[in-house]
């Protein structure tokens, strides 16, 4: 019997009728307007991504150096996170598709029950390696503020994208596909990480989640900025504010600091300004001798 589309997962019919029509539409375009096709963004010049040495629920060793040459899909979750749990088929669905060229890597984070693990893993029919992340391992990728995470890794090793919260999975695909320069739709840009991917990089960061600049001059924002990444936030994160208001934005602490060295900038401007003493006119100056 004929395989049809309707035989298909639900996934592969969704992804390949969109290939599909974005096929067809791309031979149906002019030139100017194939410009308007949809973007993903990767990193500029990308960090290694932070390696481990694990073993996996059936004790194999893990670890990103042995997948070297491969996309990887770091994907942080945890049994009880309903996002988490309702992405796992069409990760199942995406590690069955690229199962040579892609490698899916799942990180449990808050549940060091492997059994329990293991019975969410058997009875999901996850394809692909499940271990349970150490805090180094959560403290190297940012903290994990929020699940699921997923780092999207190059070939090469490299974190060139990161996904927060439930995501399309036709977004993963496309990703990888252009990883893999295999055919897209879809135009690819670069962007620098200012802190985004990596709370290192947040030094680079010239706006952040809360923080009204626009009040001060260039001169007095670049000022703030070394502020902000000089100071400890005061909640007791042991990030620096610009850290803190990347990884927490609901992180009130670092807000109102961040706002207050805002109007202090602001104010000992507007006070220098005012209190500068007036250029004296050339033509009242003393003579020279």
């Amino acid at each position: 019997m004929k395989a049809t589309l309707l035989h298909l997962p639900w996934f592969l019919r969704r992804v390949l009728t969109a290939c599909l029509l974005a096929a067809c539409g791309l031979l149906l375009l002019p030139t100017q307007s194939r410009a308007q096709l949809p973007v993903i963004r990767f990193v500029r010049d990308p960090d290694l991504a932070p390696d481990f040495q694990l073993k996996d629920l059936a004790g194999k060793d893990l670890s990103l150096a042995s997948a070297r040459g491969k996309v990887i899909l770091l994907n942080f979750w945890a049994t009880w996170c309903g996002p988490c749990r309702a992405e796992i088929p069409s990760l199942i669905e995406l590690q069955n598709r690229y199962k040579d060229r892609l490698l899916i890597i799942g990180l449990v984070v808050d549940d060091d029950d492997p059994d329990a693990v293991k019975q969410v893993v058997d009875s999901e029919g996850i394809n692909y390696p499940v271990a349970l992340a150490t805090d180094n391992i959560r403290i190297a990728y940012g903290g994990i503020p929020a699940l699921p995470t997923v780092f999207v890794i190059n070939t090469e090793g490299r974190i060139v994208q990161k996904h927060v919260g439930l995501f399309n999975p036709a977004l993963y695909e496309t990703e990888v596909r252009a990883l893999l320069d295999l055919p897209i739709a879809v135009k690819v840009e670069t962007f620098q990480d200012s802190g985004e991917i990596f709370l290192r990089h947040a030094d680079r960061a010239t706006l952040l989640p809360g923080v009204n600049l626009t009040k001060l001059t260039p001169e007095q924002r670049l000022v703030a900025l070394h502020k902000f990444n000089a100071e400890e936030c005061p909640c007791g994160c042991k990030l620096t504010l610009a850290q803190c208001r990347i990884y927490d934005h609901a992180c009130t602490l670092s807000k109102d600091r961040t706002a207050a060295i805002v109007e202090e900038i602001f104010a000992s401007g507007e006070k220098s300004k005012a209190g500068t003493p007036a250029a004296t006119p050339a033509s009242l100056e003393p003579s020279k001798p």
